[in-house]
């Protein structure tokens, strides 16, 4: 991936300056005028005739793009919409349009031209944000196992002139915190594109002590099968039983507030491949199951943004990694497990195993005395289903804390939609050969999985992502990077 670069300046330079690309925002009824016009003059007014012959439009998300002169080689305009009705939503698609512009030109370098996009401080910071975040994860460009990778994005170096609406200070703080949560987001989707004869626990068990040592805020101990075995993780342990690659449990911390702060906990499922097990899946899409570890990958990069932005509070990242392979040592459905919480579970599909690795996750975490608890996991089809690809499933045994993560999620652009989670559906968990069953026996797959994790959270405020629909989209297209944004916009408001 190409490091990208981003600085703030209160004006672009024109005249002897010379500009390989410039990005200039129109609004609907609104003369080209400030910056812009300094801008479209020094391109020799390739904007005003290109608004008079109808070519570039201000329609929202609308994309132009005009060859200028020697100063300014090349002009893009971003269509707004109306100034008034300038909202969130409209602010994210146009940061959104502009990744994506600049992702897909060939410019090393661009200036943004921000100066008359808002006439508020707060929402100018909020616009300048978004922006270093769209546009650093519109720069992803996956190469780590290709021989002969294809040219990604060449652009390395992002100016944004932002007028006097912002102090330096502010502008720089705002690209800074959009820059920092892209990064995450990038890297979750490497760790998360990454096929799994390479991304196994033992991969993760690194990656998180070499995140370790790059940051001083963060220290990282992982638990291996033994000391899992000591602590009773049977449920945990069980998943890995057919693989031949150990299982880990991996715990990052982060020491931002006050000793006696009590954290925030994110609890990431990091089943590196899953076959189903003796549950096998069918061929058609197993590839695909590389991505079964997209809520481990967004707990690693979490927990990297939270070190870049030096958040003021403690937040401990706790990652369960396994393999989830058929063979002669694989757990079969009909088997009995001991859970760490001395609850015993009858698997009656291995396939239903991240809920396998993540209670064990759940309750070792009770040991930190947790604020609040979160995972993250790529737990049920069956959300996707309910809710598509557009919002992550959210389940919460906290009301407050369920309206936390909604708020985070309509903030960031990273939308969460919540469902419910009661003893109507807990029942399907019942079963005479243990205190529960890992599935339900009928519908509402996604609500009875969050159940199940709910049997073991009673001690804390929590709730559960299900990212199955949100954190990869296809073989094609890849990790999202979701939900980093919407996690760090939540411990960003603690």
């Amino acid at each position: 991936m190409t490091k990208l670069t981003v600085t703030a300046a209160k004006a672009i330079k024109v005249g002897n300056a010379k500009h390989e690309l410039v990005v200039v925002p129109l609004f609907t009824n609104q003369a080209v005028e400030g910056q812009s016009a300094a801008v479209d003059a020094a391109a020799g007014g390739v904007l005003e005739r290109a608004i008079d012959m109808g070519e570039a439009e201000a329609k929202l998300g609308k994309v132009t793009s005009m060859i200028g002169t020697e100063s300014v080689a090349r002009i893009i305009a971003v269509g707004c919409g109306v100034h008034e009705k300038f909202g969130r939503d409209a602010l994210l698609a146009v940061t959104g349009a502009i990744g994506r512009s600049l992702a897909a030109c060939k410019a090393k370098a661009a200036t943004i031209v921000t100066d008359n996009v808002s006439d508020d401080a707060d929402s100018a910071a909020s616009f300048l944000e978004f922006l270093a975040r769209d546009v650093t994860m519109g720069c992803y460009h996956y190469t780590a196992t290709v021989g002969s990778p294809k040219p990604g994005p060449a652009l390395a170096k992002l100016s944004v002139a932002v007028g006097d609406m912002l102090s330096a200070a502010k502008a720089k703080a705002a690209l800074h915190n959009g820059l920092a949560i892209g990064q995450g987001a990038n890297v979750t989707r490497e760790l998360v594109n990454l096929p799994g004869n390479v991304c196994t626990p033992t991969y993760l068990a690194k990656e998180a002590r070499t995140l370790g040592r790059k940051y001083d805020s963060l220290s990282v101990s992982v638990l291996d099968e033994k000391k899992m075995e000591s602590l009773g993780m049977g449920s945990l342990l069980s998943v890995g039983n057919g693989s031949d690659e150990p299982s880990k449990l991996i715990v990052i911390k982060y020491q931002g507030g006050n000793a006696k702060d009590a954290p925030y906990c994110l609890v990431g499922k990091g089943i590196t491949f899953d076959t189903g097990g003796i549950s096998l899946k069918p061929a058609k899409g197993m590839e695909s199951m590389k991505f079964d570890m997209g809520g481990a990958g967004s707990v690693f990069r979490v927990m990297q943004a939270v070190a870049e932005l030096n958040l003021k509070i403690n937040v401990i990242g706790v990652v369960a990694a396994a393999e989830n392979m058929p063979s002669g040592c694989a757990t079969k459905p009909g088997d009995v497990v001991t859970s760490m919480s001395g609850k015993t579970i009858e698997i009656l599909n291995t396939d239903a195993e991240g809920r396998l690795v993540l209670c064990d996750a759940l309750t070792y975490v009770e040991r930190f005395k947790p604020a609040e608890v979160v995972d993250i996991a790529t737990l049920t089809g069956a959300i996707i289903v309910a809710l598509g690809h557009e919002a992550t499933g959210l389940f919460a045994n906290d009301d407050s804390l369920a309206e936390a993560l909604t708020a985070a999620g309509q903030a960031s652009g990273d939308e969460a939609w919540r469902l419910p989670i009661n003893k109507r559906y807990d029942k399907q968990l019942n079963t005479k050969y243990a205190d529960m069953q890992n599935i339900g026996t009928g519908s509402a797959g996604s609500i009875t999985a969050a159940c199940f994790l709910a049997r073991f959270t009673e001690n804390y405020k929590w709730a559960h992502l299900d990212v199955a629909g949100t954190a990869f989209q296809s073989m094609q297209k890849g990790a999202t990077g979701r939900p980093v944004p919407l996690l760090v916009e939540y411990l960003r408001q603690k």
